[in-house]
């Protein structure tokens, strides 16, 4: 890795024109003044499918907007890595404001002073937001990292969105779940390959507007839940 290695930020959007706009003018504000040895070269924005104007404000916002129509957040992700080329660390945030940018320095630290190889944010070494993460995705989030110990060696306690990884380093990984189990498969692979995996602490905020596809109802926590105790099973 060069000694300033060049940095792009990957947001994964789905139906966020409320919030997207104002998150990446606060990421940009961010990275204007960071303090750390690395070179920004662009955010992008990997609209997966959205029917409002999700691509048309995060353009206009200055991002790179990539279209994905093939649904899932883990291919999103994907895509969004794949059109990186000139990145040598990749940055995943989720794009409804409930990432803080300004603890982009938090999450990149580790990576860059050479003592991690993928570092994720955890929201429970951090604080979390009243009402910013429910019953059932503590749960969830609870069992999927006893998983990740017990089958793959990985102690963390948060698998959260906000993360950093080296960009051949996930390339490597070979990921495969296209869906929200992406998160934990790139935990799960990340063991199995013996990277070396942080937990650093971060805020979890509110979504600023609209309904997680995650956890927002009943049966969207119930298709998570599915999701990652298969990744769990299958990447082992």
């Amino acid at each position: 890795m060069t000694e300033s290695p060049r940095v792009s930020i990957i947001i994964p959007c789905l139906n966020e024109e409320a919030v997207i706009g104002d998150h990446i003018r606060e990421v940009r504000d961010v990275i204007s003044d960071l303090g750390l040895p690395v070179r920004f070269e662009e955010i992008i924005v990997v609209d997966n499918g959205s029917t409002d104007s999700t691509a048309t404000i995060s353009s206009q916002a200055g991002a790179r907007v990539i279209l994905e129509p093939r649904r899932g957040y883990g291919r999103a992700c994907l895509t969004g890595a794949a059109a990186a080329v000139d990145a040598e660390i990749l940055i995943f945030m989720d794009g409804d404001r409930s990432d803080n940018p300004r603890e982009l320095p938090i999450v990149l630290g580790p990576l860059i002073r050479g003592e991690a190889d993928l570092v994720v944010g955890s929201r429970l070494l951090g604080s979390i937001e009243p009402g910013s993460m429910t019953t059932p995705q503590k749960v969830g989030n609870w069992i999927a990292c006893r998983g990740l110990a017990q089958f793959y060696d990985v102690h963390i306690s948060d698998f959260g969105p906000f993360r950093a990884i080296r960009r051949d380093a996930l390339l490597a990984l070979d990921m495969q779940e296209m869906t929200y189990g992406w998160p934990l498969e790139m935990l799960a692979r990340a063991g199995r390959a013996n990277m070396r995996v942080v937990n650093v602490p971060v805020t979890w905020r509110k979504r600023a507007a609209g309904e997680s596809k995650v956890s927002g109802n009943l049966r969207a926590s119930l298709t998570t839940g599915y999701r990652y105790l298969g990744t769990l099973v299958r990447c082992r």
